[in-house]
């Protein structure tokens, strides 16, 4: 402990001007935001925040700060203040300008580029401050340093006072506070407190002993969280398996560093089916995988047959348990911090380095084999659970290969109550699930046979959280939704073959409506949610009421429309109404003209904003636990109105 003081300590007296490194201007980010922050849209709209969290994540992971705050002020602008070292103040020398003001004004500037300033740092692109303050209609910097504080202001990126003593402190640190500019923010300029807040709980998770807090001054009442976890990623295991049930109470917790890689891993199986599987690389949620990754799920899975071997579990001449066997039911956080992490993949958020995948599978192996050898029923436990799915992934396999011989599961055999549209380009294509005879009929009739197909379903389908592969596969109705699509399933499951970029739910607007709406999100979150991912999933809304007046027509979707409808047309002569209970009391004609003709329709397109949260609220609805579900009811049955049964 004295030698890491001792290290802090010359790393406090060592972070000054000279540490700061410039590699370029900053004269493209106004005229191109979209290259720096990813879009001018809600999504860059918040990632302005990150990139100034991150900093003061970087000054926790040097071992300076203990706590950062973000506010969100009144008039909707963003202060996060740090008690680490402050951004140095001296004279940065390529610049001859205070190391404080190049950080705002240069881009690529900062103490993560080599100048020593950090071991590991945070941040996805490390363009950081700079990119905020030119994005930015105003922003003013507090350094609390030397018993001073020293502040300095900006206007969209250009200096408007030079850096300044306004006065004493006893504190340490930073404050950054800034205001989104209009200009390039057309869409919006308002924060989601929420969105906000999911990101500061997962970062107070990856970054044990950091405490986060985040505090909205918008509302009257203003409305804070305060998160601090010191257990860390194994408080997020715990946090991600909060209602389900678990084979073993304390969730494995591995750490490790090799040169300068520092590896951690929190496990813990459940009695579920479904794997939820988070990598991290530099607080970065490596959304893609990566190396990193993948250097995990070799470890997991050599070492639990290597184990069921040694111990003759399984015996010599059985086949060895997969990957995918291994992962059934299991919650895993894997969280690494780099002092070089490339990222590669679609949205860069891929883990690239080739080091990453042999040092956390060495990590990982070394401590996780030692783990259990020392706790063989847990040890039993987790290769039972794997061999149960072996099980039922080969008997999925020959129900596969009797389906294919029976009817197929190949796109030149499609179900034989498809109803499919003449287009061959997905892009173009939508599918409609449509749920009993009477609508079905309907929906036929009624769509565009170009680019629209009909796929037919009886009742509700099986609820596949509650169900293994083999179950899932026996189903007649989930099979012809998997052989409509394309795109196979499970470790097979390729969404560049989707044969429809829409796939529509239209059910009834009423409580079996949405039961089965409920049923099959399910089913394409967990077996196909690549498609959700793509944003190839909708939800149809037909309209609740119709009214009539003499020729005139109107179609309305919710009783507040129809009220505000009704007081403007003229009472004589009086309005027919008619309020739909199912698509089927609608004739193919009004179908089309409410519900499909893309001229008039209205879709809710299916997002995943926190997967996380999304995976808990699926578990909570459609899992074993009751408990949870009625408090869920009971909390929230107060806000249903309206309610058919």
């Amino acid at each position: 402990m004295a030698e890491i003081e001792k290290n802090k300590a010359e790393l406090a007296k060592e972070y000054d001007a000279s540490q700061i490194q410039v590699l370029e201007g900053l004269e493209a980010v106004r005229k191109r935001p979209g290259m720096y922050i990813g879009s001018t849209s809600g999504a860059g709209l918040h990632h302005l925040v990150w990139e100034i969290v991150d900093n003061s994540i970087d000054e926790a992971l040097a071992g300076f700060a203990t706590k950062i705050e973000i506010i969100i002020e009144k008039d909707n602008s963003i202060t996060v203040i740090d008690n680490g070292r402050g951004i140095p103040v001296d004279i940065q020398v390529n610049t001859g300008r205070p190391a404080v003001e190049t950080v705002f004004t240069v881009l690529h500037a900062g103490g993560k580029f080599g100048g020593g300033g950090y071991k590991v740092s945070g941040g996805l692109h490390g363009v950081g401050a700079s990119v905020v303050n030119a994005l930015s209609s105003e922003l003013t910097v507090n350094v609390y340093k030397d018993n001073k504080i020293y502040t300095q202001t900006f206007v969209r990126g250009d200096i408007t006072s030079d850096l300044t003593i306004t006065g004493d402190t006893d504190k340490h640190g930073t404050e950054v506070r800034f205001l989104p500019d209009p200009e390039i923010f057309k869409e919006t300029t308002v924060f989601e407190f929420e969105k906000l807040a999911v990101r500061v709980r997962e970062l107070a998770f990856l970054n044990k002993g950091l405490n986060i807090s985040i505090r909205d001054n918008r509302p009257e009442e203003p409305v804070e969280q305060d998160y601090y976890y010191e257990g860390g990623i194994k408080s997020y295991v715990e946090f991600l398996n909060r209602n389900k049930k678990v084979l073993f109470e304390e969730p494995i917790y591995i750490e490790g560093e090799q040169d300068d890689i520092q590896v951690e891993v929190a496990m813990q199986y459940t009695d579920g089916y479904h794997t939820n599987l988070l990598s991290f690389a530099n607080n970065i949620h490596t959304y893609e995988g990566g190396t990193h990754e993948s250097g995990a799920k070799t470890a997991l899975t050599r070492v639990i047959n290597d184990y069921a071997k040694r111990n003759k579990i399984i015996k010599e001449n059985e086949e060895n348990l997969t990957g995918e066997d291994v992962r059934e039911g299991l919650t895993l956080v894997l969280s690494i911090k780099h002092p070089d992490p490339q990222f590669e993949g679609q949205t860069k958020t891929k883990l690239g380095n080739s080091e990453a995948r042999t040092i956390t599978d060495r990590l990982f192996s070394t401590f996780f084999d030692k783990f259990l050898m020392e706790n063989p029923q847990v040890a039993r436990q987790i290769v039972e659970k794997g061999m149960l799915a072996a099980r039922a992934r080969l008997a999925a396999k020959r129900a596969r290969e009797v389906t294919r011989k029976k009817s197929g599961l190949e796109i030149s055999n499609l179900p034989g109550k498809l109803a499919d549209c003449s287009s061959k380009n997905p892009v173009e294509s939508e599918i409609f699930i449509v749920e009993g005879d009477s609508a079905g009929g309907s929906a036929k009739q009624g769509r565009s046979r170009f680019f629209q197909a009909i796929l037919p379903i009886r009742g509700k389908i099986l609820n596949v959280e509650k169900a293994s592969i083999d179950k899932i596969l026996a189903n007649e109705e989930i099979r012809s939704l998997f052989t409509a699509m394309g795109t196979g399933f499970g470790g097979d499951f390729d969404v560049s073959k989707a044969r429809y970029h829409k796939l529509v739910i239209m059910t009834d607007a009423d409580v079996d409506g949405a039961h089965i709406r409920t049923l099959l999100l399910t089913l394409f979150y967990r077996h196909m949610r690549p498609l959700v991912e793509a944003g190839y999933v909708y939800i149809a809304q037909p309209p609740l009421y119709q009214v009539k007046q003499g020729k005139k027509e109107k179609y309305l979707d919710t009783d507040q429309e129809l009220e505000e409808y009704l007081a403007t047309i003229p009472t004589s002569p009086k309005p027919s109404i008619q309020r739909y209970k199912g698509l089927g009391e609608m004739d193919a004609e009004q179908l089309w003209d409410t519900t499909m003709n893309p001229e008039n329709r209205h879709f809710l397109q299916v997002t995943v904003a926190d997967a996380i949260e999304a995976d808990a609220t699926l578990n909570m609805l459609m899992g074993d636990h009751v408990e949870p579900r009625r408090n869920f009811i009971e909390e929230n049955a107060v806000y249903v109105k309206n309610l058919d049964i």
